[in-house]
């Protein structure tokens, strides 16, 4: 029952005080003293001990709550509420008093706690936990977070408290989202249930509506028993976001919060989460799931879903959607992120939300369409499947519910074409959704439609496949809306026309048709291409592309015939027309392509010159089809039921209401390709073929006028005859240009086509009767005369007659012999050559009218084979060379050719019906063959011409002679000679030349026997190897630079592309390739040109790649390469062989390694130009490919890259970075997680490549690259990295320093203290901050058991032996890092670290000493406890120790870090550490430096939060303190002993009152025993303290105690310090000395007196004027003397005073002597002086016995006061100082009243009476009114005494 009622009385008593407590002040008092223990005694068993305590605590709350300013002991109750032995109930009122004090207490205060209430929270219930963090939250915003490193740092150390952080975390969204100024009010539910739209039952139960984002529950523990202000709240929110910005939490955690302050509605929470979240925005993942999901939990908030989580959910606990302002500041987030669009259900649910919720609004609902795009854009295929008919639905319904808004349903529509491009099944069978969207296009506005017209045009691939009837719905759509009068909508009925359908499917291709003639460009563009899509492929693709030509032609007839009959027809003048003029033109067109088609070619062109090309093989077909359908023909009644006869009835309808070029070529070669069957349909047509000749356009009467000769040729002859005759005069009588020149043609061509049928007649003409002779001879004289007629036409002024005259005159001859004769008078055939040559050279003639006329001159030898002026017309054509005539020349050429060949040449067949190959001149035509001669005059005089041009224009002509006669016998036999004159135009400057010359080569190696190709090969290798030129003799005539070429290097003009072709050549042993490859090689532009495509190369180079496939493998390597080639003309040349020779696709992934190799071998070729196009061929090889062939060969790669990008040229330094560069993106795809074991093997060989060799290259940009590879290497490789991590972590750390600018370093060694150390501070963060360190940081997190072992032993000699500050650092940072990332694991090895990171510890660098310290402080919480130990053990044996400041610092700095970041293993190895702090805490300030002053308050922070204050500390560390410090007293080193003596005075300090045994003789103990010896600065800290000691314990030590000193030890010591000679520390001693001798009231006043009395005469007024005077410099010095004299003088007076003993024996030896010294010095001595012996008077009165009864003594007493009255005058009448006055007023008034008291006043003499009260009257007048009142009642005592 002891116990009980012990507590009883002990609450008891507190009552009793608290009941007397009157003033605030003493009730805090009380409660900060009583509080925590009465709340303990809640624990108690006794239910009388609760209740009492209950009724204290009921009547405290009711004072407390009443005075707001009254502080509760907060500290104390925190540490009380963490106690894990406290009992629930004594917890739950603690924290009561915790959230009532906390508020309470100071700003400052509050911030100081926070990591205390943080730390709090652990273990505890959730609402307790709820509650500290309501306390938590507002102090955030005032927190000053200290900043170290330029960075600010987290007071709370969060990482070692996951789940605290995470209730933190979720707690401050719910603080983020709480609405300012809201009140939780009863809900409205109860009276209207539907008042919310997401309401359950839940509302109707009492559960009041909380705001948008969260649940009830939410609401209440953000509101908690007190709700914040609105500023309050606003504060809270922006400690939330600083916090976050400098706490070490995950970032992935963060982001929600700052999403949602961004949303905030005050301006000042919003801009800084902006802020902050936008530093953020590089290092976020936005695909990161939980972020995501965190993201869309709190968009949606609690949507009840049909599962069992849903339904369990409790309603307070249901949270609501956030605000759509909220939702507005998510979306934008989920719109970065890929992972967003891919999450089920919430995708679809945020979608559906924003679209129809019901908070939604226009500018939501808009981002959420955005929002439906970002899901069909970046949706994977396997997730969209489920969502496509959810967002179809959702997208329909809006466009329903939403017509009004444009802009909304613009997006919708385009959101649904995107859908469909995704998910073309969904709408592969809803047709009527197009129907849909093109009624749409008609109804709405501009804007809307342009967005329904791009959603069609993305839907349309869904319907490609489309079969059967809903191909015919279609069909019938495309056909209705192909009608409308909107643009957009015919435009995208146009591209469904020509995507959906087939292009051999016939009513599409009809539609296409009609809207090619629609009268806008971007409808009739789109349909033109569409159709002439088919001109574009090649001849095996086009087989299935185009409709047969029948059924085409059949089908537009139908066509026709409906719109005949129908109402809406075009009129064209008097003329009806079934379609408009465009699209009839078109359908013509489009029926040639067909009849192309089917007649087996590939309709590539619509120019007529090359339409006309095709006319053969059209002839053949049309043949057969007229054949086939003879005997249908024969029996139908109506003939125009065949095709052909359709088709040129169409031609005809179309030409006679509106003409065209193409039409009227169209009906010419239907007619041309078949006369005999087809022209006499015209013969009843002849004048309407002449309205044709008589039109405005000359192309048009040019083929009116073919037709008419061909319908005529086929006619009788006398209706021949009347033609000529008819035309002949229509040419002389009418006088409009365009008909005569209509006429002329017309002439000509059917002169051409009679002499063309006299050639096969001319045998039968023997056989003839006269009658019919008279009549042929008739024929042929109409002919001359129609002849010589065309040649007086020739030099018409009129150009235009004088080319059709010209052209009129050429066909008759390329036909049969001219009509005319050789020579004399008249138009005669030397006179045709002469005018025609001169013709050539004018400079008046047009070049249609030169190249007619050269045209003429080459057929006349091919008509007539007995031409007389074959060579003059040849040798002409050859001097008839320009400048800049090329094209021209190339006509030259083929003049020549037909020329010198004559009657065997090719340009007198038929060009309808015969081909080239298909040609066979008649056997009994005269030969007139001049080849020979031709071919000797260019190679001997054109070939060697001095002038450019002639040469030029002779290569061209020689390479017509090679290509078109490569059969003929001169030909083959001068093989040598061409090639030779080839080779020598090969080195022309200009390009043309070079090429024509290269294909000239290539087709006369081709020609040669297999001796003459093998003289060939070496003659030309020979010469482009040597570089042998022909030298051409310079006249006046030559041109030394043609224009343009002045200025271009040689070597990239002459013989270098040839070279090449030759060196490629001969590298694989086939010199004779070499022709090959000039055939291939042609980049000039004329050979695109009709004229140039006329020589057939394209055909050529297909069969030189053919023979060029074996050499593939050697040829592939080197053709890439040359490629890439700096010379643009080696480039084009090689390109082009490439594009031969490479068919094959897959032909570079086939040649993968010989390329590469072939690559690699060149990089360091001595060219440059080879190295640069090794560059650049590397470069595109590797943009895009997967590494897994040539993983072997990727180091050897970027080690000669490496080399390459220090080039001396700039071109290859680029080309090479450029190389590099791509390299590096292709290894770092390769290196990517997702890549498996290719990634695995590329990181195995790639690695040390760029660790010994990329980052630490002379070269910046070497090293730049390689270190960004390697982040980006290790961001994506990730636990790849794991087995190379033990390389790589070390060699990253070294690359710290050596990429560190070296000037940093030199800068460093001249900087101050202070510079160098903030400099320091910014490299060392510089290098944590860098790329070097982020690929660390990434390794760290792979890392485990199985690599530390590798690991651990490189970083420690790292540490060890590192060079340079940031790898120094870097180490640090890196062994931090693992502490987290892997603590178990690294426990076995930590004792190794730590021994390396104690080398570093006493490194001279502060910055890398605390980086290091730092360090050990996190590392300890890995490390066995033996570890620790050892580690405490040597940081304290430093301490002690070692005297550099260095070592000192090393162990603040290790001790400091181990109690910020391992607090719990400094608690364990507190009786090493605390005690050491607590000495470190003493380093004596004002002989430190600077460092030991941060030193000193790092060792006061570890000791002051470590212990439960200063006493309980000391009190709980005694012996341990006592231990450190005896050690500290017993050093050899002065500073320590200084340092310990502090520390044992504070020891004493603290603990007096409260010392007892065993710890009090402790204590003393130590202090006397650092007595003995000599002086030392801060010795006199053990005086201080044993004084303090002794003071406060004199009581104790009246005790005889063992172990503990007697009062008489102690005294005897201090006596023994007071006899040293050191003036300052004697004064300490007698100080000492005084004050325990007044406490313990023993008498050694005679040791006292031996050392005072001596002392106070030294310093005597008469000793100091016996010295000499001093010099004006030695004032100073005078001055100290002064002062320590004044000092020692007082510390005298005081220390008499005060040892003054209360012995009578004593008292009788020394009274008088020691009042004499006083009135002495009262009267000689400054005010100071007389102040200190004036309190030591008033001592020596106060304790003078002879004012005792008991020892009285008159005599003697009469002596002291009258030389104490003397001498007492002198104060009392000071008039300078008020307190000397004041002080000399205490001893009369202690005089006065120790005689009143003893009866003893007669002792004061009437002298000494009269001069105490003159002087006292002096004071009537004094400025102090209570010396003035005290000086006048002391006067009037005097006065009364008798």
């Amino acid at each position: 029952m002891e116990p009980t009622n012990l507590d009883f009385d002990q609450l008891e008593r507190v009552f009793l005080r608290l009941g007397h407590a009157e003033t605030d002040e003493q009730l805090q008092n009380v409660i900060s003293k009583f509080l925590p223990p009465v709340l303990l005694k809640l624990s108690s068993t006794q239910e009388g001990v609760r209740k009492k305590v209950m009724e204290l605590l009921v009547h405290l709350n009711k004072r407390i709550k009443s005075r707001p300013k009254i502080q509760l002991p907060v500290e104390t109750l925190l540490v009380q509420y963490q106690d894990p032995a406290a009992v629930s109930f004594v917890t739950n009122f603690t924290i009561i008093y915790i959230k009532m004090g906390y508020p309470r207490l100071p700003m400052e205060k509050q911030c100081e706690l926070a990591p205390s209430l943080l730390t709090a929270m652990e273990g505890k219930p959730q609402a307790q936990q709820d509650s500290l963090m309501h306390l938590l939250i507002p102090t955030l915003f005032h927190i000053k977070y200290r900043i170290e490193q330029m960075k600010p740092v987290c007071p709370f150390n969060l990482t070692e408290k996951p789940k605290i952080v995470q209730q933190l975390l979720d707690f401050m969204v719910d603080v983020i989202l709480m609405p300012y100024g809201f009140v939780l009010n009863e809900p409205q539910a109860r009276s209207n249930p539907s008042s919310s739209q997401g309401s359950d039952a839940s509302a109707g139960v009492g559960i009041p509506q909380p705001p948008p984002g969260m649940s009830f529950y939410a609401v209440k523990r953000v509101m908690s028993d007190s709700p914040w202000t609105a500023e309050q709240l606003e504060q809270s929110k922006l400690g939330i976001i600083k916090l976050i910005e400098v706490a070490e939490m995950p970032e992935l955690e963060t982001v929600l919060h700052l999403v949602l302050a961004s949303s905030d509605t005050h301006h000042s929470v919003a801009t800084a989460a902006d802020m902050e979240l936008k530093s953020r925005q590089s290092a976020l993942d936005w695909n990161n799931a939980v972020v995501i999901s965190k993201l869309y939990k709190v968009y949606l908030g609690d949507i009840p879903l049909k599962s069992k989580e849903g339904s369990s959910l409790k309603p307070e606990f249901k949270r609501e959607p956030v605000s759509t302002r909220v939702k507005l500041k998510i979306l934008p987030h989920l719109l970065r992120s890929r992972q967003a669009a891919e999450m089920f259900p919430t995708n679809i649910q945020v979608v559906y939300d924003g679209l129809f919720g019901g908070t939604t609004n226009p500018k939501l609902r808009a981002m959420t369409l955005q929002f439906v795009h970002h899901i069909c854009t970046s949706c994977p295929d396997a997730k969209i499947k489920p969502l496509g008919p959810m967002l179809l639905n959702a997208l329909t319904k809006l466009m329903d519910e939403y017509k009004e808004d444009s802009k909304l349903l613009a997006s919708a529509y385009c959101a649904i074409g995107k859908l469909s491009s995704r998910m073309p099944e969904l709408f592969s069978k809803n047709i009527a959704i197009v129907q849909q969207f093109f009624e749409a296009m008609c109804k709405e506005d501009t804007d809307t439609r342009l967005s329904i017209q791009e959603a069609l045009s993305m839907m349309v691939g869904a319907y490609s496949n489309l079969e059967g009837a809903s191909l015919t719905l279609m069909e019938a759509l495309v056909a209705a809306y192909l009608e409308k009068p909107e643009v957009q909508v015919r435009q995208v009925a146009v591209k469904f026309a020509s995507t959906v359908f087939s292009h051999d499917h016939i009513p599409s291709r009809y539609l296409l048709l009609l809207a090619a003639g629609d009268p806008r460009e971007e409808v009739y563009g789109e349909a033109q291409r569409t159709l002439r899509a088919v001109l574009s492929q090649n001849e095996k693709e086009s087989s299935k592309k185009m409709p047969a030509f029948p059924d085409m032609v059949n089908y537009i007839q139908e066509k026709v015939s409906q719109k005949m009959n129908a109402p809406t027809k075009f009129m064209v003048g008097n003329a009806i027309l079934p379609f408009s003029p465009a699209a009839f033109a078109e359908i013509i067109k489009y029926l040639r392509m067909c009849l192309a088609h089917s007649a087996g070619v590939v309709p590539t062109s619509q120019s007529t010159a090359d339409m006309q090309d095709h006319a053969p093989a059209i002839s053949r077909y049309v043949r057969n089809v007229l054949s086939s359908t003879q005997t249908s023909l024969q029996s139908s009644k109506n003939g125009n039921t065949n095709p052909v006869h359709i088709y040129m009835h169409l031609i005809q309808q179309l030409l006679s209401a509106v003409g065209g070029v193409t039409a009227m070529y169209c009906l010419l070669e239907v007619v041309s390709v078949y006369p005999q069957k087809l022209a006499i349909k015209f013969a009843d047509k002849i004048d309407w073929i002449k309205g044709l000749m008589n039109t405005n356009k000359e192309e048009m009467r040019e083929l009116a006028a073919q037709l008419y000769a061909v319908v005529v040729s086929f006619m009788s002859g006398d209706e021949l005859n009347t033609a000529v005759q008819n035309l002949i005069k229509i040419t002389k009588d009418n006088q409009n240009p365009e008909t005569q020149h209509g006429a002329l043609l017309a002439l000509g061509y059917l002169v051409g086509r009679y002499m063309a049928k006299k050639k096969i007649t001319d045998l039968e003409i023997q056989d003839l009767e006269l009658s019919q002779m008279t009549v042929v001879q008739k024929e042929e004289q109409l002919i001359k005369s129609a002849t010589e007629l065309l040649g007086s036409f020739l030099d018409n002024p009129s150009p235009l007659l004088s080319v059709a005259a010209c052209t009129a005159l050429g066909e008759i001859g390329r036909r049969g012999v001219l009509p005319i004769p050789d020579d004399g008078p008249g138009f005669t055939k030397q006179h045709l050559v002469e005018n025609l040559l001169a013709r050539i050279t004018s400079g008046k003639e047009t070049n249609k009218m030169k190249e007619r006329a050269i045209n003429t001159l080459g057929y006349l030898p091919v008509g007539d084979g007995e031409f007389s002026y074959q060579k003059k017309l040849l040798q002409g054509l050859m001097d008839s060379v320009e400048a800049k005539q090329i094209e021209l020349q190339f006509t030259v050429a083929e003049a020549i050719t037909s020329a010198a060949i004559g009657t065997s040449s090719v340009a007198a067949r038929d060009v309808w019906t015969v081909t080239e190959e298909e040609y066979t001149s008649f056997s009994d035509m005269k030969v007139n063959d001049e080849v020979a001669w031709v071919l000797d005059a260019i190679l001997n005089k054109c070939i060697v011409s001095p002038n450019p041009h002639i040469r030029q224009a002779a290569c061209i002509w020689l390479l017509s002679l090679v290509k078109r006669l490569c059969n003929h016998k001169e030909i083959k036999t001068h093989l040598k000679e061409i090639q030779s004159a080839f080779v020598s135009i090969l080195s022309e400057s200009d390009e043309l030349s070079q090429d024509v010359a290269s294909k000239g080569l290539g087709l006369v190696y081709e020609l040669g026997s297999e001796q003459d190709q093998h003289e060939l090969v070496s003659t030309l290798v020979d010469t482009l190897m040597t570089g042998k030129r022909t030298k051409h003799s310079v006249t006046e005539e030559t041109e030394v630079f043609q224009g343009g070429t002045l200025g271009k290097t040689p070597e990239g003009q002459g013989l270098s592309t040839y070279k090449e072709l030759c060196s490629l050549a001969s590298d694989l042993n086939q010199p004779e390739l070499v022709y090959k490859f000039m055939n291939l090689a042609n980049h000039h532009a004329m050979w695109n040109s009709r004229k140039g495509a006329a020589f057939g190369f394209n055909v050529i180079a297909a069969k030189a790649g053919e023979q060029l496939a074996p050499f593939l493998p050697q040829l592939v390597p080197r053709l890439y390469r040359y490629q890439f080639d700096p010379n643009s003309g080696i480039r084009m040349a090689m390109t082009s062989i490439w594009n031969a020779v490479v068919t094959d696709k897959s032909s570079v992934d086939k040649y993968l390694k010989e390329i590469i190799q072939d690559l690699i071998n060149n990089l360091t070729s001595n060219l440059w130009r080879v190295r640069e196009s090794s560059c650049l061929a590397v470069n595109d090889l590797l943009r895009g490919r997967q590494l897994d062939e040539i993983i072997d060969r990727i180091p050897e790669i970027w080690e000669t890259l490496f080399r390459v990008v220090d080039d001396i040229k700039e071109s290859v330094r680029k080309a090479a970075d450029q190389a590099l560069k791509t390299l590096s993106k292709v290894c770092v795809r390769t290196c990517e997680s997702s890549s498996g074991t290719s990634g695995q093997r590329i990181i195995a060989v790639l690695l040390p490549c760029l660790l010994d060799k990329g980052i630490v290259s002379s070269v910046t940009e070497v090293r730049s690259l390689s270190i960004n590879t390697l982040v980006k290497m290790s961001k994506g490789a990730g636990v790849m990295l794991k087995p190379h991590a033990s390389r790589l972590i070390p060699a990253l750390l070294e690359s710290l320093s050596v990429l560190e600018p070296q000037v940093l370093n030199y800068l460093s060694l001249r900087a101050t203290e202070q510079e160098k150390a903030a400099m320091d501070t910014v490299r060392l963060s510089s290098a944590k901050s860098s790329p070097m360190m982020e690929t660390v940081s990434m390794c760290l997190q792979h890392l485990d058991a199985s690599v530390l072992g590798e690991l651990i032993p490189k970083l420690c000699e790292l540490i060890k032996s590192g060079i340079g500050l940031g790898t120094k650092g870097g180490c640090a940072h890196v062994v931090v890092s693992l502490t987290t990332q892997c603590p178990q694991d690294l426990t076995p090895y930590a004792g190794k670290l730590m021994n390396a990171l104690l080398t570093g510890l006493n490194d001279r660098n502060t910055v890398l000493q605390k980086s290091y310290a730092v360090a050990m402080g996190h590392l300890v919480r890995t490390a066995r406890d033996s570890s620790v130990d050892k580690l405490l053990q040597k940081l304290s044996a430093w301490y002690m120790e070692k005297e550099e400041p260095v070592y000192k610092a090393a162990c603040a700095l290790t001790v400091h870090a181990i109690g910020r970041y391992s607090p719990d293993v400094l608690k364990n190895h507190a009786r090493v550490t605390l005690p050491l702090a607590f000495l470190g805490m003493h380093a004596v300030p004002e002989e430190e430096e600077k460092t030991e002053n941060g030193d000193s308050n790092l060792w006061t922070e570890v000791w002051q939060e470590n212990v439960p204050g200063n006493f309980g500390g000391i009190r709980l560390y005694m012996e341990e303190l006592i231990a450190i410090t005896q050690k500290a007293l017993q050093s050899q080193s002065w500073k320590m002993k200084a340092q310990g003596a502090a520390a044992m005075s504070s020891i004493a300090k603290q603990q007096t009152g409260s010392l007892v045994p065993p710890h009090l003789g402790m204590v003393l103990n130590a202090l006397l025993q650092g007595l003995p010896g000599r002086t030392w600065a801060g010795k006199e800290e053990l005086l201080k303290a044993i004084a303090s000691v002794v003071t406060a314990c004199s009581s104790q030590l009246q005790k005889s105690v063992p172990d503990q000193p007697s009062v008489t030890d102690i005294v005897q010591a201090i006596l023994k310090e007071c006899r040293k000679e050191n003036l300052t520390y004697k004064m300490a001693a007698l100080r000492c000395a005084a004050d325990v001798l007044m406490e313990t009231k023993e008498d050694r006043f005679q040791e006292m007196a031996d050392i005072l009395i001596p002392l106070i005469k030294k310093y005597s007024p008469e000793k100091a004027e016996a010295h000499s005077p001093r010099d004006d410099d030695d004032e100073d010095e005078e001055e100290k003397e002064k002062e320590v004299t004044m000092n020692c003088l007082l510390c005298a007076f005081e220390t008499l005073g005060k040892c003054w003993p209360k012995n009578t024996e004593t008292q009788r030896v020394y009274r008088m002597e020691v009042c004499h010294l006083m009135c002495e010095r009262l009267k000689l001595s400054t005010w100071k002086v007389q102040l200190g012996v004036l309190k030591c008077m008033n001592a020596y009165f106060e304790g003078l016995l002879l004012f005792e009864k008991e020892h009285t003594d008159l005599k003697a007493l009469r002596d002291v006061l009258t030389e104490a009255s003397s001498a007492l005058t002198h104060p009392l009448e000071n008039k300078s100082y008020s307190s000397v006055r004041a002080e000399g007023l205490a001893v009369v008034e202690v005089l006065l009243k120790k005689l009143e008291e003893s009866n003893q006043l007669e002792c004061l003499t009437a002298e000494s009476k009269e001069l105490l009260i003159t002087s006292l009257s002096t004071m009537e007048t004094d400025s102090r009114p209570d010396l003035k009142d005290k000086a006048f009642c002391l006067k009037k005592q005097l006065g009364n005494i008798s």
